[in-house]
């Protein structure tokens, strides 16, 4: 069964990106978002390649792989994409469907103009991204 915009928003809600948003927010989020759905062993995306789509899993799990190693596995509420969405640069790893998998996708366009129009959504982006980039430059530091 489709997800609704109340299963689309209670996903976003518990996803660290965008665990800052209003339910406003969040709303014009998942109203951006599209269902996309994966059988096991698909790539979802694909190492070397330009960034076309940001992705939250909401079922199923996937793991992410860069030059033939294993990075980690996520599972629903997991999100991947943002970095090449945001800069346009290739992807960074591949990300392959574990079993069949369902993701919300927001498509690059619809990334930025979120960004663009929504800057409450743009500052739980940034600081997401920061923190992220934080916690790697922390940990190979130490």
């Amino acid at each position: 069964m489709p997800m609704t915009r109340k299963d689309k928003i209670a996903l976003l809600r518990g996803v660290e990106l965008f665990s800052d948003l209003g339910a406003r927010a969040l709303g014009v989020v998942a109203d951006a978002a599209v269902e996309v759905s994966h059988r096991a062993g698909q790539y979802i995306v694909r190492q070397g390649q330009v960034g076309t789509g940001f992705y939250v899993v909401a079922s199923g799990h996937v793991r992410v792989v860069r030059s033939g190693r294993l990075l980690e596995r996520l599972g629903p509420g997991g999100f991947f994409g943002e970095l090449s969405v945001i800069d346009q640069a290739p992807r960074a790893a591949h990300v392959i469907a574990e079993e069949a998998t369902t993701c919300v996708a927001l498509a690059s366009w619809e990334f930025t103009r979120l960004l663009e129009r929504h800057p409450k959504i743009a500052l739980a982006v940034l600081r997401t991204v920061a923190r992220r980039l934080r916690a790697t430059t922390d940990h190979t530091r130490h």
